[in-house]
């Protein structure tokens, strides 16, 4: 991660632990990708049908404590500061991770994606942080740095998951734990705190800190809330890859295990190369406006081109350009944290984080029952990438929101309306 010569020693260090802290966090979670519904499928029995149930259980009740536990983490670390937040997460995956190695049983390996759901706020936390430490016209660069920590850890966890699951399925699992530990430990020793005592809230208020009432401080600043809508829908669309890929690339393609692994790996790759070398200049060059647009159209366009393609290698064309969607997080982060107050940066990243959780409380079943129909020989038509076209649509929707919300004309009249008393 590319630090600037100006920032300070320790701040230079606490910005490369963040780098760190997000790698390793997503390297985590990759590790148990390919072994999870293993496991669940072992601890069912081996019944396919009992397993797959259980995976969307689980999937559904992570996200939906995600969903409440978000916007109290965020407000938590507005009051009491980044760093006992960011640990407590570290610490708090460790956990999860260990006990998903030892249970023998469903409703313990459910307990243990609960834990994790509530302590699970380092990325969230981590945008704070870095708001808390970098110039506003520096962020979307910072922002992209974390978005390429997510693709090194994509690219390395799933294989290195997949490779230590054939030896043991639960080492994963150890291995997972052993590096939130380590990285809770390192952080112990070395991160400073971001967010000074005199710019912290003063008191912690349960009514902010709650779902609802984080959308409440996202309606105080409307280009922020519009600006939402838009993580909102990205975030939705984006669910379609978690679960209803491998789907149907079974299904139309027939790609194995190690096809759709290979497809994974070049997914990291572009995602980042994009995250760590053009989203900085391409912000730069053209404003974070115009690069939140250009990523919505190019994810839109790619989101599209997967659900026709005829061909497996056809279909290796969408993902440079679904790659190059992600421009819009970085440009969307950069620009909303620059309309906040300081001391709710945390709120509005657990607010950003609380709408991620319940796209992902949404995505699962709804891409899931669109493929489902797509493929039933009842259908009116046959269209296995029905699914993807639906998300397409909604960076479609998202684009419109975000040019209504940016647009020079329109920005400046939200900004005099929020003005007034």
């Amino acid at each position: 991660m590319h630090v600037p010569a100006s920032v300070p020693p320790a701040r230079k260090a606490a910005l490369a632990f963040i780098f760190v802290t997000v790698l390793l966090d997503i390297l985590a979670f990759g590790i148990i990708i390919p072994v999870l519904p293993r496991l669940i499928k072992e601890i069912a029995g081996g019944d396919m049908i009992s397993a797959a149930h259980w995976v969307g259980v689980i999937a559904t009740v992570f996200a939906v404590v995600q969903f409440f536990c978000n916007p109290i983490q965020g407000a938590l670390s507005d009051r009491f500061g980044r760093r006992p937040v960011i640990l407590l997460s570290n610490l708090g995956l460790g956990l999860d991770f260990i006990l998903m190695a030892v249970v023998q049983t469903l409703p313990w390996l459910v307990i243990a994606r609960v834990l994790s759901g509530m302590t699970s706020a380092s990325f969230s936390t981590a945008n704070a942080y870095l708001a808390d430490v970098t110039a506003p016209e520096k962020r979307a660069a910072a922002f992209g740095a974390l978005g390429a920590a997510f693709g090194i850890g994509f690219v390395l966890g799933p294989a290195l998951g997949g490779t230590l699951g054939d030896i043991d399925l639960r080492l994963p699992f150890w291995l997972a734990a052993g590096l939130a530990l380590a990285n809770f430990c390192y952080g112990y020793f070395v991160l400073p705190e971001s967010l000074p005592v005199e710019r912290r809230t003063t008191t912690f208020d349960w009514r902010r800190a709650n779902p609802l009432g984080a959308l409440l401080l996202l309606r105080r600043y409307p280009q922020v809330y519009a600006l939402a809508v838009v993580v909102f829908l990205s975030q939705l669309a984006h669910y379609v890859l978690n679960t209803t890929f491998v789907l149907y690339a079974d299904y139309r393609y027939d790609w194995g295990p190690q096809a759709v692994g290979f497809t994974l790996g070049f997914v990291g790759v572009c995602n980042g190369i994009v995250q760590a070398l053009l989203v900085g200049r391409i912000v730069r060059r053209f404003g974070e406006r115009r690069a939140i647009y250009a990523g919505l159209a190019f994810g839109a366009l790619g989101f599209a081109w997967q659900g026709i393609a005829a061909t497996g290698l056809a279909s290796l064309i969408a993902i440079p350009l679904l790659a190059l969607w992600g421009c819009t997080g970085p440009a969307t982060q950069a620009l909303v944290t620059r309309q906040v107050d300081p001391s709710e940066q945390g709120r509005l990243q657990g607010a950003l984080a609380g709408l991620t959780s319940l796209a992902g409380i949404i995505g699962p079943g709804l891409y899931t029952q669109v493929f489902a129909w797509s493929i039933d020989k009842d259908a009116p038509w046959h269209l296995p990438g029905a699914a993807f076209l639906v998300a397409a649509v909604l960076l479609l929707v998202a684009l419109a929101v975000a040019w209504k919300a940016t647009h020079p004309a329109d920005a400046a009249a939200a900004a005099t309306d929020a003005a007034r008393p």
